[in-house]
């Protein structure tokens, strides 16, 4: 199996976020608080709790350069928490929102970081030194409807963004004072702030986890349809690839390498993707089941397990008569996941491990080390 550690840290886990050297885990309980875990032999131990949303946090994420955390919340504030001493010591963030925070992310070069929010706008902020305060830009006019999920190009100037309006839109967040012109990026450079790249009306219905491919060639999100998209070349003519599958819908995705994706969502299991020598992308497996060569015993599993599902059996992971019990779906997590997250290390290129939490209150670390099968696609 690919699971390393299980830990119940919760009742409902909103999302989840690692220190730079992962001893650390931030993390939401489905409330207005911020709870940080530190490892400790084999166990994990409360060491803060973070406390000034009065709604939900929705969005966590800790950088790895500075040290700093920043988090989003349905009461429509965002704040950057700094480590001084033994406490965390927040700065608000002025968002200009009138409808909740979803989700939040730092650049790569963590000088500025976007939230997406129910106000069918993200905003860009950044740190002024001669203020001494974190202020925003807005992108306004572009979305329908409200922003799930935003990705950071590895340039640090285009930003990624899906929305429940079904569309997954590149925006360039190129601010004068803040970037600076690179050579590598002269044409999104060049590019105003707020300019619309591309377009993307792939899905037909809400547009979830959208992510770019270590090198930023490669863009990839999910649709609540049960279909997952990639896209190369994303400008003027992108080349767009769909892959349907059976299970139920993805939440988030995460790329391990230019030819692999792992999806998770809400049938409680990371689902592998790869793309073969053409580029052509699939469908591989479900991460916590068995390797099977007869695919039609899968397939009668899960028709058992959906039958059963419509029968009343509410209860997530339970085996039905015929189904191998080691390869039902929701083994480890018995509830969606949410949110999944690299345990990569710092300035590794090769990242193996990653963590998953979910609805169940769980936090799951995972390692594809010994999966032979999956190798050819890292």
């Amino acid at each position: 199996m690919a699971v390393v550690a299980v830990h119940q840290l919760a009742q409902c886990i909103t999302c989840h976020a690692w220190s730079p050297d992962h001893t650390m885990i931030a993390l939401c309980p489905n409330n207005n608080e911020v709870h940080i875990y530190k490892s400790s032999q084999d166990k994990w131990d409360r060491v803060h709790v973070l406390q000034k949303h009065d709604q939900i946090v929705s969005g966590i994420d800790w950088s790895v350069r500075s040290n700093r955390i920043v988090t989003a919340s349905h009461d429509r504030n965002s704040y950057v928490w700094n480590k001084e001493g033994p406490e965390w010591v927040p700065t608000l963030v002025i968002l200009r929102l009138n409808r909740a925070a979803l989700c939040v992310q730092w650049s790569p070069r963590e000088n500025k970081f976007a939230v997406g929010s129910g106000a069918k706008t993200v905003c860009i902020c950044y740190y002024e030194q001669d203020n001494n305060w974190w202020v925003s830009k807005v992108l306004r006019k572009r979305h329908d409807s409200s922003v799930t999920s935003v990705a950071w190009h590895p340039n640090n100037i285009l930003l990624a963004t899906t929305s429940t309006d079904g569309k997954c839109r590149v925006f360039s967040t190129f601010i004068k004072g803040v970037d600076t012109k690179d050579s590598k990026a002269s044409s999104s450079s060049d590019s105003k702030f707020g300019e619309q790249i591309v377009q993307l009306d792939l899905s037909f219905s809400w547009a979830f986890g959208v992510k770019w491919s270590p090198s930023g060639k490669t863009l990839a999100y999910v649709g609540h349809n049960s279909m997952i998209y990639f896209v190369d070349d994303v400008g003027p003519s992108p080349l767009s690839q769909n892959v349907a599958f059976r299970d139920l819908p993805l939440r988030d995705v995460l790329f391990f390498s230019e030819k692999m994706v792992i999806g998770v969502g809400f049938d409680c299991n990371p689902m592998v993707f790869g793309a073969d020598e053409k580029g052509i992308w699939s469908f591989v497996r479900c991460l916590n089941e068995k390797i099977s060569s007869f695919s039609g015993s899968k397939y009668g599993s899960q028709l058992s397990e959906a039958f059963g599902k419509f029968n009343g059996q509410s209860e997530i992971g339970v085996s039905n008569d015929g189904i191998d019990s080691s390869t039902s779906q929701g083994v480890i997590h018995e509830n969606c996941i949410n949110c999944v997250a690299s345990l990569g290390k710092a300035g590794s290129s090769r990242t193996l491990r990653f963590s998953t939490s979910g609805l169940d209150g769980r936090v799951v670390i995972w390692d594809l080390e010994n999966q032979e099968d999956l190798s050819r696609f890292l």
